[in-house]
């Protein structure tokens, strides 16, 4: 086999460093339920408990990569049900710039994703963080904007 069709096995035992801000009304409790519910999902989230969704500066995001997450997950409430009104729609407007800056600096997508997940859906957290953790995975560790110290 060439040297360039070679599987790439270099990460094969490798874990990505995945960091997730919560809205405490929704997000968060969504956590919570899949905890004391036992359902099972990827250990590699660093839970970050905020006020609201709409509170993430996005400076957040990008300090979270240049200092070595390989990811960032961002989850609020459903719009329309926020507890401070309109904070989802604000955090929906600026992931949606945010986005586009992330690409002109050349993070891959899927690296930092956005989720609504509401207090009752437990298994929907569960089946996020897999997704999440399972997308960054693919992308391997991050290379990009990482601060070498």
């Amino acid at each position: 086999m060439s040297e360039h069709r070679k599987p790439n096995t270099e990460h094969r035992n490798w874990q990505p460093k995945i960091i997730a801000f919560l809205c405490n009304w929704c997000s968060y409790a969504g956590a919570d339920l899949a905890g004391v519910s036992r359902i099972q999902y990827p250990p590699n989230i660093r839970v970050i408990r905020v006020p609201c969704s709409g509170r993430i500066n996005p400076i957040f995001v990008l300090k979270c990569l240049q200092n070595g997450f390989d990811g960032v997950l961002v989850s609020g409430c459903y719009p329309g049900d926020c507890h401070y009104i309109s904070g989802n729609y604000y955090a929906r407007r600026k992931f949606a710039i945010l986005k586009t800056l992330l690409e002109f600096i050349g993070i891959e997508p899927g690296r930092v994703q956005f989720s609504w997940v509401s207090a009752g859906e437990g298994e929907k957290f569960a089946q996020v963080v897999k997704k999440v953790t399972d997308d960054v995975k693919k992308l391997g560790p991050a290379k990009r904007f990482v601060k070498r110290v």
